[in-house]
C-alpha cells in the first residue's frame, strides 16, 4: 500500500540523499531481528489466540492475500472444547491488538506447516514496536511453545 502516492518512495529517497549530502545525521532505526524474512502486512482476521490471517506486502507492488500465520513460540488455548472460555479470551485479546492493523511480520521458515500456516513473529509499529508473541505470553493469554514451533 502506498501512503503518499506512487512517487512517495522516490521523494523519501531523494530527501535522504539530500540529508546525507548536507552532512546531516540520519537517525538509526533498529529493525526486529527477523533473519532473512520480514514483511509489512495487514492482519485481516484472527482465527484463534495464536493464528491470524494477513495480507502480506512482498514488495514491488506484489501482495499475498489471505495468508495464514501461526505465531511462533507460543500456544494459546483453543476457543472450543474444554479450553473454550480461555481460548475466546485469548482470541479476543489478540483481535483487539492486531485486527485490521498494519504490522511487521518476521517469518521463520519459507514454507508453511501441515495446516498451510507460516510461522511468524508479529511486531506492532515496526522496529520500535511490540512483539505481539511476547505480549500474549507476558499477559498470560498463551504459554511458551517449543522453539521454532
Amino acid at each position: 500500500m502506498t501512503r503518499g502516492g506512487r512517487h512517495d518512495g522516490l521523494r523519501r529517497a531523494l530527501g535522504l540523499g539530500a540529508m546525507l549530502a548536507a552532512g546531516a545525521a540520519v537517525p538509526a532505526v533498529a529493525a526486529p531481528d527477523c533473519g532473512l524474512y520480514d514483511y509489512r502486512a495487514r492482519i485481516t482476521r484472527v482465527i484463534d489466540g495464536d493464528t491470524v490471517v494477513a495480507d502480506v506486502d512482498l514488495g514491488f507492488g506484489t501482495w499475498r492475500h489471505g495468508e495464514r500465520l501461526r505465531l511462533a513460540g507460543i500456544d494459546a488455548p483453543e476457543p472450543r472444547g474444554e479450553s473454550r472460555a480461555a481460548g475466546e479470551v485469548a482470541s479476543a485479546a489478540l483481535a483487539e491488538l492486531v485486527e485490521d492493523r498494519e504490522v511487521t511480520i518476521c517469518t521463520l521458515r519459507d514454507e508453511s506447516d501441515g495446516f498451510g500456516r507460516y510461522l511468524a513473529v508479529i511486531w506492532l509499529d515496526g522496529a520500535t514496536g511490540l512483539s505481539v508473541n511476547d505480549w500474549l505470553l507476558e499477559r498470560g493469554f498463551a504459554t511458551p511453545y517449543p522453539s521454532g514451533s
